[in-house]
């Protein structure tokens, strides 16, 4: 079901462009999440195929090791978006505002999303592009953890418990009629120690993808 108004709202609701005036030349996540995700990416992306890393950053997640034809970056930094390595080009785009992305239909073999997924607050339309974008049995891989900016994330991600979000992005895939085969999940998540805590350490970060394809239709 689409999400309500109330849960699309934020706690900060000025200018998603404001916020992200300036660059974060930071890790939003672990090394163990980023070696994860590269991982997974080494098994499910193809070489020499195109991809868009949607809400991107001066970060790359892709392996060292594979080659893309053509690897496009989104987000709403552009001196985040010239840092990353692996992007033959990008664009700035606030998705809050303006869902439709400037490509043709059946453009990219992938489309991915890292750690962003949370900030969405039209999150059926931004899906509904992503499938009028990928080929068909293009893949699309949504990967989160559990931080996020609080004050950015919607009401729906922010209230929702670790296990209600992966169901949170399964529903975004399936907001689209007949549009993506049955999504999976791959987590993996640590739990929490409290004697690590107690030390002042922090846990490592869970892992969260939801994984699908587009389909014939």
């Amino acid at each position: 079901m689409p999400l309500a108004s109330a849960q699309r709202t934020k706690l900060d609701n000025s200018d998603d462009a404001l916020f992200y005036d300036y660059p974060r030349f930071v890790n939003h996540v672990d090394d163990q999440f980023i070696a994860q995700l590269t991982d997974l990416y080494r098994q499910r992306l193809q070489p020499n195929t195109r991809i868009l890393d949607l809400m991107s950053s001066w970060v790359s997640h892709l392996p060292a090791d594979m080659e893309f034809s053509h690897v496009e970056g989104h987000g709403l930094n552009a001196e985040e978006l010239a840092k990353n390595p692996r992007l033959n080009h990008y664009f700035v785009q606030n998705l809050n505002k303006q869902q439709q992305l400037p490509f043709e239909d059946c453009t990219f073999d992938a489309v991915l999303n890292t750690v962003s997924v949370q900030y969405l607050q039209y999150p059926e339309a931004v899906f509904a592009e992503i499938h009028r974008i990928l080929k068909v049995g293009g893949i699309a891989i949504i990967s989160f953890s559990n931080r996020m900016f609080y004050q950015k994330a919607i009401q729906a991600w922010r209230d929702g418990s670790e296990s209600d979000r992966p169901k949170l992005v399964v529903n975004y895939f399936a907001s689209v009629p007949k549009g993506f085969t049955r999504p999976e999940l791959v987590a993996n998540v640590v739990p929490s120690s409290p004697f690590l805590a107690m030390l002042g350490m922090a846990s490592r970060d869970p892992f969260y993808a939801v994984i699908a394809t587009r389909c014939q239709v």
